[in-house]
């Protein structure tokens, strides 16, 4: 069974492959790997990664790689960006 390290790093592998990684690829990674114990349902009633895949990937991925909200995905961080975890687009 994958632990959350290694989920961790199948989301850096993809992101590394695509430029980005949506958080539904990630949900529906893990429904199929059976790992729906690692989702959490969020107060839209959608699952979301819950907060050990969210730490195991920003402590891989702290520095250089930026949350886009308005869209939910991972990119890597560029200049323009602001200090922070979140970006604009």
């Amino acid at each position: 069974m994958m632990d959350v390290s290694a989920i961790a790093g199948w989301m850096l592998a993809k992101l590394t492959q695509e430029a980005c990684v949506y958080q539904e690829d990630v949900v529906d990674y893990l429904v199929k790997a059976k790992r729906e114990d690692l989702l959490i349902e969020n107060a839209d009633g959608n699952q979301v990664l819950g907060k050990e895949v969210l730490a195991a990937f920003r402590a891989l991925t702290e520095a250089n790689v930026v949350w886009v909200k308005p869209d939910r995905y991972w990119r890597f961080r560029v200049p323009e960006d602001e200090p922070g975890r979140d970006a604009r687009g």
